[in-house]
């Protein structure tokens, strides 16, 4: 029995971790989650699979998280709150494998520090890897821990690149749905609304990662994230757009062949692929039946409605804090499009101000967790501060 702790137990990923766990009892114990602020399921998670540690994001979430295992007759568990939750359960010391599934730069150091510990992390957040890929990999090195992705493409290269020798693979190809807007003119996209933008044609997800498909700002991550954890330059990875997310990534060989990781858009796959690994299990869930795939299409992305792509790559090539500041702009910016305060097309002109401003004043080395943590903060304040000139603008024309 292999001891787990679950970063974002309430999130989807994190849910769908704890589907996995039901489905290969008893191979997994859960010994350690947190949750947030959804205290009703994390009291729910916490009574049925009796974790030794519960963090929730407040003292007042946990007082209420006190209440109601009071009123369900269960084991109180050892309850912390806000990042020196997260920690506690990253680094719980008996935990084999961490699955880190929160959104956002918060599962930075939680995550590096499971790494640290030599953990197996299945990895489903894409920002650690995006604001310290380099970092992570060297601790991880350094450490004998195991790096496996969660996110459906990057585990569909990891799949597709077992047993290939790097130096017969000429690039990585990461697919796309193409969001919600794949079909729109830049017109259209310049109006959205968040309605339309959360409104996801194939998966089911946060608002910030949904926001981050219709932007396509989440393959620009994951291209960030692919070259930390497989070790392939900018040049040698590609996007597609394939709207029926049959193919979850695929790579080219020197001598011409393409390997392609195919399947239903289950996201319980991946997950158990990263938690059993170098195993595969018998997973029951519905299979993909080719005779009812009718076409599978594969379009380039147009960066000029969709230039969060073109920033991504930008960030990656220039390195140092660059990915950082990509990162914490794209959050602020997302954050305050959901908030109604800019447009939706207003978020790559937050970040290609953040990133311009961070090039003209140097990239500078990225030595340290806290060099990364540091230039997260610095952008945050400026993206802020960047918005609030953008609405002084706006307010300025309409009079």
């Amino acid at each position: 029995m292999q001891k787990v702790a679950i970063l974002g137990s309430t999130g989807s990923i994190g849910r769908n971790t704890l589907d996995v766990v039901d489905r290969l009892a008893p191979r997994f114990q859960v010994i350690a989650i947190s949750g947030g602020t959804n205290i009703e399921l994390i009291a729910e998670q916490t009574a049925r699979y009796k974790p030794e540690i519960v963090s929730v994001a407040t003292d007042q979430h946990a007082k209420e998280l006190v209440e109601r295992l009071q009123g369900l007759n269960v084991g109180m568990p050892t309850i912390k709150t806000g990042m020196e939750g997260m920690l506690a359960v990253a680094t719980h010391s008996e935990a084999e494998i961490v699955v880190s599934a929160t959104v956002g730069a918060l599962g930075l150091l939680p995550t590096y520090k499971a790494i640290e510990l030599g953990r197996r992390v299945a990895i489903a957040n894409k920002e650690p890897l995006v604001m310290a890929g380099q970092l992570m990999q060297k601790c991880a090195q350094e450490n004998e821990a195991e790096i496996l992705p969660v996110d459906s493409e990057h585990n569909a290269l990891h799949q597709c690149l077992r047993g290939e020798r790097s130096s017969e693979v000429v690039r990585l190809i990461l697919t796309a749905s193409g969001g919600p807007f794949r079909n729109a003119t830049l017109e259209e996209m310049q109006q959205a609304t968040v309605a339309q933008a959360i409104k996801h044609p194939t998966w089911q997800m946060g608002a910030k990662i949904t926001i981050d498909s219709a932007t396509m700002m989440n393959k620009g991550l994951e291209v960030i994230e692919a070259r930390w954890l497989f070790g392939f330059t900018a040049d040698q990875i590609d996007i597609v757009i394939h709207p029926q997310s049959v193919v979850h990534s695929m790579i080219e060989l020197v001598d011409g062949s393409f390997l392609a990781q195919m399947g239903l858009t289950d996201m319980r796959l991946p997950i158990q692929y990263a938690m059993t690994y170098p195993d595969r299990l018998v997973l029951d869930l519905p299979r993909l039946n080719l005779t009812n795939l009718q076409k599978l299409e594969f379009f380039a992305p147009d960066e000029s409605r969709f230039p969060a792509i073109t920033l991504a790559y930008k960030a990656l090539r220039l390195g140092g804090i660059a990915p950082t500041v990509l990162n914490a702009a794209n959050e602020v910016a997302v954050a305050r499009f959901l908030d109604g305060s800019i447009g939706f097309m207003d978020i790559p002109r937050v970040i290609d101000n953040a990133l311009s401003s961070c090039e003209k004043q140097g990239v500078g080395n990225l030595s340290s967790i806290e060099d990364a943590l540091t230039a997260d903060a610095k952008t945050r304040l400026w993206a802020e501060d960047f918005i609030l000139e953008l609405n002084s603008l706006t307010v300025g024309k309409s009079n």
